[in-house]
């Protein structure tokens, strides 16, 4: 199950915690790194720091974009140093471990982390289905990266077990992935906008609001490929609309 697990890092600006990483993942039996816009990689410091991990390194997926980070899971996680008021579903580390797990049963998923000294953006949450806070000393709460990757990666290993004597016979959800997710948005925008529902100028809270509805419903395929068919048919009847006119 842990082979499901996509850990996917986000402008991180010292390679030796993209090594450290590779190092905490490879001790708690993860392999699959995906590394957003790193500053400076490769480099001999992260292969140092990975300290037999280097094969992580080495197939590692360095990308442009968080969407392309994403690319075939259908649930995403983020960490973040501080409870969000924003109302994302919120795991403590150690809560989080069952739901990832049951997750990935049913296909890829991920955990993002964000960069060293700001962690993830609105934008980045907006493409998560819920967070995930390691509790700390508030009078000093600041976790290395790395350090956030080795905790959470040790709960999942430690969850793992029981997450392996999950019977195989039982049915798995096929839940919509994150680009089509995103081809999803891209759809709704443009009908929303050619009905004169949606004011484009003042679009972008409005699409926040429908991205996190839809994350915490969570789409299965199906349901997807259905609302898909329902814009699908709205857009013809405005084509129709217009040739009638």
């Amino acid at each position: 199950m842990l082979d499901k697990i996509r850990i996917v890092l986000i402008e991180t600006s010292h390679p030796g915690n993209i090594g450290a990483t590779a190092r905490a993942m490879k001790n708690m039996g993860l392999s699959n790194l995906a590394l957003v816009r790193p500053h400076e990689f490769p480099c001999a410091e992260a292969s140092a720091r990975a300290s037999g991990a280097t094969d992580i390194l080495v197939n590692a997926m360095v990308c442009e974009t968080l969407e392309e980070a994403l690319t075939g899971c259908h649930f995403v996680m983020g960490a973040s140093a501080r409870m969000r008021t924003a109302k994302w579903p919120q795991f403590s580390s150690k809560a989080f471990s069952e739901e990832l797990l049951t997750q990935a049963q049913h296909g890829e998923v991920a955990l993002i982390f964000g960069r060293e000294h700001s962690g993830l953006t609105n934008e980045e949450m907006d493409m998560c289905h819920a967070l995930v806070h390691i509790p700390a000393n508030p009078g000093y709460s600041s976790l290395n990266v790395s350090q956030a990757v080795q905790v959470l990666c040790y709960e999942l290993f430690q969850a793992s077990d029981a997450a392996n004597t999950w019977e195989e016979s039982k049915q798995k959800i096929k839940y919509a992935q994150s680009e089509d997710m995103e081809r999803f948005y891209e759809h709704l925008y443009q009908t929303l906008i050619d009905i004169d529902f949606l004011d484009e100028e003042r679009s972008d809270k409005f699409m926040r609001r429908m991205r996190k509805m839809y994350n915490r419903i969570h789409m299965e395929k199906n349901e997807l490929h259905i609302q898909r068919g329902i814009l699908t048919q709205v857009n013809k009847l405005l084509e129709a609309s217009k040739q009638e006119s």
